[in-house]
């Protein structure tokens, strides 16, 4: 059974709006961003990684900028019941940056980044390697037009006001 999601109020989103727009704060500058006690802010922040809401505090690459200016979407058919197999293998190339099981007619949709079209080459030929990948299909990507986000997806759900937080203040809305 999968885990269940954890129930987010507004103080949470707003901890996590805090962190997003200030990743090298500390604990005692979230507190005065969202307006709540020092030790609310540790404990709210504890609670969320133990959830798995918040994965981690790496930095956001930009992929172009550090030499990888080449990305492509790539859908995989794969032999029944060879996920495990295949996804094992997607782990140890580098070049994969993500994938995921999808429904419908392709079995993988994966991101994959290269440093030039002739690495993307390598990186496709890789995939078609892979003992159990029966087709791929790739499409170069142009531009983002939409950076990887998810803040605004959260924020656009009414939550609940938090319980028991005497110091938790309403955030003046930006416009």
């Amino acid at each position: 059974m999968p885990d269940q999601p954890t129930t987010l109020d507004q103080l949470d989103i707003r901890l996590l709006r805090a962190l997003a727009d200030h990743p090298r704060a500390g604990f005692l500058e979230l507190s005065r961003i969202t307006g709540t006690s020092r030790v609310t802010v540790q404990a709210r922040l504890e609670r969320l990684e133990e959830a798995g809401v918040i994965r981690g505090h790496a930095p956001q690459v930009d992929l172009p900028k550090a030499g990888y200016p080449v990305m492509a979407f790539v859908t995989l058919q794969i032999s029944q019941g060879a996920l495990a197999e295949v996804a094992e293998h997607l782990r140890a190339l580098p070049a994969v940056l993500e994938a995921h099981a999808t429904t419908g007619q392709d079995d993988l949709h994966c991101r994959l980044a290269a440093p030039s079209h002739e690495g993307l080459q390598e990186a496709l030929l890789a995939l078609n390697r892979i003992p159990d990948v029966v087709r791929t299909t790739s499409v170069i990507a142009l531009s983002e037009l939409v950076a990887p986000r998810v803040l605004p997806l959260l924020e656009s759900v009414e939550r609940p006001e938090p319980s028991r937080v005497p110091s938790f203040r309403r955030a003046v809305r930006r416009p």
